[in-house]
């Protein structure tokens, strides 16, 4: 009789820790990241809280880290089309590291704000000011060496992510999950 009821309650724990195993295992939306919630301003001075005030259901979202990832940034523009093609939503995010002041980031905001003239590429920019390399991480990305150009839903998963210069693989992968669900 005590042999079953060891087999009973040997049978119930393993069972639990099953479950407990179950819930406490990474997910795929854990794996891929999370965009971090910030409010932030495009350049054409609308605020945006992300990611929630994203364009659509499925953004494109253009992250750069330094100056030098505007090339890369640019390819990707040119290799999607992204200026002839509203079909898909886009920003650019720049992710700065936050000065702490407001006339700090007003000054930033001024001089990228010189290098767009045009008012279609200023509602496209919205510079996040937080710390980057939390950003980097929540947004489950490895480095901040390249830009970096994800698939984020309205709830802050990121849904795909490739990093550096454009290529045709990589824009199809990202066409794919974007096309996954509809804008």
């Amino acid at each position: 009789m005590k042999t079953i009821w060891i087999q009973v309650l040997a049978w119930l724990g393993a069972v639990t820790v099953a479950l407990l195993l179950a819930l406490a295992a990474p997910n795929e939306s854990t794996l891929m990241g999370r965009m971090p919630a910030v409010n932030a301003k495009r350049l054409n001075q609308q605020p945006i809280a992300l990611p929630q005030g994203l364009p659509a259901g499925r953004t494109l979202a253009l992250v750069a880290f330094n100056r030098g990832h505007r090339g890369e940034i640019e390819s990707w523009i040119k290799g999607m089309q992204l200026r002839e093609n509203d079909a898909i939503a886009w920003l650019k995010i720049p992710v700065l590291d936050d000065p702490g002041t407001d006339l700090a980031r007003s000054e930033i905001e001024s001089g990228i704000l010189a290098r767009h003239s045009a008012l279609v590429d200023r509602s496209r920019l919205v510079p996040v000011f937080t710390n980057r390399e939390a950003f980097m991480r929540a947004a489950g990305m490895s480095g901040i060496d390249h830009a970096w150009v994800l698939v984020i839903g309205r709830d802050g998963q990121v849904l795909a992510r490739v990093e550096g210069e454009y290529s045709e693989e990589k824009g199809q992968a990202l066409r794919e999950t974007l096309l996954a669900q509809g804008f």
